[in-house]
């Protein structure tokens, strides 16, 4: 009897699920727009991110519906940047990965319950089709370290963008392990393709977020980590029921970095930041630039730093020059006062990397020697007395 019980629950655990997928394939999906609008109406799901055009922000926001970019893993990091550039209004995302949605994925962002079981290209573009459906969606449920996927994946960054067998606009790699890093930095090394590559460490409170061009910047075999320059086969590392920590929290922040980032690559605004890592203990962000190595173990790498290096220099614009301003008249007799000592002349510390003080710390009363007591440990009671009659006369 406890078996029959048994089999009922489950196949209505089964039935349960079923259920909820269909339900979430049937929600009603807005139609699809044809261009970007400013408009500001409740209906326009455009109007804020063109909101930044208005605010001298980005100059030609509508460009990103002609952007292409391939996502290598959609784990914590990758599920979540893919969420965010569709939100974005990406022309065209191109999902890798070989797994499955699991329960124990639950403890991240983006995936559901009910899409356990499913491919993690299949259920990503499930969903993120009904949350954009101007968005073109290219799934490849397949292992890009394998020879045969390899060629397949080298071929979707050559013609996978929009337009005829145009090239993608970027790559950016989410994976979790570095077999399939060396396989990305392989190919875009080959095919000279700008990508970004990023990872959350094994206990989730630090991660970083890398900007690669072939041949200006390390790539990821310039400055390998100690496991790919000893050779070692990191699958001999883990430990039978024993899984690496993962915080939803670590992971969003890394994906918003990277997304912030290829928005600021794709559509030309900020600085693009070479290298960026989070403590979450200290909440920490250091910044640094990874330059190439010219002894690097990839020839492709150090072919591309030749070509690079034999290009000519990019001059920077000319800047025009100031004209000073001329006043007519100055009918108040206003006249300009030296400027305040600084604050380091006057023994406050200067602030740390990326602070600085909210108010000036300046003193506004100027005190003269002649204004203060002197004492010391000879001075007697009647001598401090006689200089505060003095002070107060």
């Amino acid at each position: 009897m406890a078996d029959v019980i048994s089999s009922l629950q489950r196949e209505i655990a089964e039935l349960k699920s079923q259920l909820a997928v269909a339900r979430a394939s049937s929600h009603a999906v807005r139609g699809k727009i044809e261009v970007m609008s400013a408009e500001v109406v409740d209906s326009n799901p455009y109007s804020r991110l063109m909101a930044l055009k208005k605010m001298g922000i980005v100059s030609n926001y509508e460009q990103i519906r002609h952007k292409s970019a391939i996502i290598v893993g959609l784990g914590g990091i990758g599920s979540v940047a893919a969420e965010m550039l569709t939100r974005c209004g990406i022309g065209k995302l191109l999902l890798f990965d070989y797994d499955t949605v699991e329960l124990a994925n639950m403890n991240r962002l983006f995936f559901r319950p009910e899409q356990a079981g499913m491919k993690k290209t299949e259920a990503a573009a499930q969903t993120l089709q009904t949350i954009n459906p101007d968005v073109c969606f290219e799934t490849h449920s397949t292992n890009i370290t394998t020879v045969q996927n390899f060629e397949q994946f080298m071929d979707r960054i050559r013609h996978g963008g929009l337009g005829d067998q145009a090239p993608v606009d970027l790559v950016l790699a989410c994976v979790d392990n570095f077999e399939a890093r060396v396989a990305i930095n392989q190919a875009c090394c080959e095919l000279d393709q700008v990508w970004f590559e990023s990872g959350v460490s094994e206990n989730a409170v630090s991660g970083h977020v890398q900007f690669l061009v072939p041949g200006s910047t390390a790539c990821f075999q310039c400055a390998p980590p100690l496991i790919v320059a000893s050779g070692i086969d990191e699958r001999t590392l883990k430990r039978e029921g024993v899984c690496a920590a993962s915080l939803p929290t670590t992971m969003g922040i890394i994906a918003g970095i990277l997304v912030q980032n290829a928005l600021k690559y794709m559509l030309g605004f900020g600085t693009v930041s070479h290298f960026v890592g989070y403590n979450a203990l200290l909440d920490f962000f250091p910044v640094d630039r990874m330059r190439p190595n010219p002894e690097c173990t990839n020839p492709f790498c150090v072919q591309m730093q030749a070509i690079v290096k034999a290009r000519p220099p990019v001059e920077a614009p000319a800047l025009p020059e100031e004209t000073p301003v001329v006043h007519e008249d100055n009918e108040w007799g206003i006249t300009l006062a030296e400027e305040a000592p600084s604050n380091e002349s006057r023994g406050t510390p200067a602030p740390g990397p990326g602070l600085e003080y909210e108010y000036d710390l300046t003193p506004t009363v100027d005190i003269r020697a002649s204004e203060v007591v002197q004492a010391g440990e000879g001075t007697s009671l009647d001598s401090l007395m006689a200089q505060l009659k003095a002070l107060s006369s």
